[in-house]
């Protein structure tokens, strides 16, 4: 079942999609989408594949156009603003689902947002990462520093095209490195940044991470790959 509805955010309307499972969920989910400025929004294939993966694992996930985006009002504000917008999606959610543990995350600069945000947030128990741009150029930068990329120790899902011009999955895989702990990693194979034409690789990984309830552990998976 899908809900739409706007949400109060910091600059204005947050237009907002809530997908939610046939059961009671058990869990929530926040789903962030691309840059603002190249073309990234909530209905993006990357961002809606991971959001059915998750609703399919038994979770409820709001996905989320940034301010400037569609229906959302603002303009865009590098970063530090649609982390805030962020952070009003997670407690429109935690005020839809009291007492649910939340996930965050997102593809590109939203994985970057959901990065900042999830590491941050206490009520987050678990982060997801999409296509993450690992050289972290100054339009991926948020608040002047890189990315929590240990999510303040919680469990964390990596999914990396192995030929993303933004980071190779060799590339990832060095990043992450130096945080085994709580990780996964999940290289695809032959797809670019977009997972073009692997789009059910990427779905299949997100929902079989999600399946196992990371966020009922504090370190995850144990950093498998």
């Amino acid at each position: 079942m899908n809900e739409s509805f706007d949400i109060e955010g910091p600059a204005g309307r947050l237009e907002a999609i809530l997908m939610s499972p046939p059961a009671d969920p058990v869990a929530g989910a926040v789903v962030c989408h691309a840059h603002p400025l190249h073309g990234g929004m909530m209905h993006f294939k990357v961002v809606f594949r991971a959001a059915k993966a998750l609703q399919s694992a038994g979770l409820a996930v709001l996905r989320f156009n940034f301010r400037g985006v569609g229906r959302s009002e603002g303009v865009y504000d590098g970063g530090r603003g649609e982390a805030d917008d962020a952070r009003s999606a997670l407690d429109e959610l935690a005020r839809r689902l009291p007492g649910l543990p939340l996930v965050a995350g997102g593809f590109s600069f939203g994985a970057v947002v959901g990065l900042h945000v999830g590491a941050s947030d206490d009520r987050v128990g678990a982060v997801l990462v999409l296509g993450c741009p690992a050289t972290f150029t100054d339009s991926t930068i948020l608040l002047d520093r890189p990315p929590p990329l240990d999510a303040g120790g919680k469990p964390r899902l990596f999914v990396q095209g192995e030929n993303d011009t933004f980071g190779s999955g060799e590339a990832i895989r060095a990043l992450v490195e130096p945080w085994p702990e709580g990780r996964t990693v999940v290289v695809v194979a032959g797809t670019n940044h977009f997972f073009d034409g692997r789009l059910d690789e990427l779905q299949g990984a997100v929902c079989s991470w999600a399946e196992s309830r990371p966020w009922e552990t504090d370190t995850g998976r144990g950093g498998g790959e």
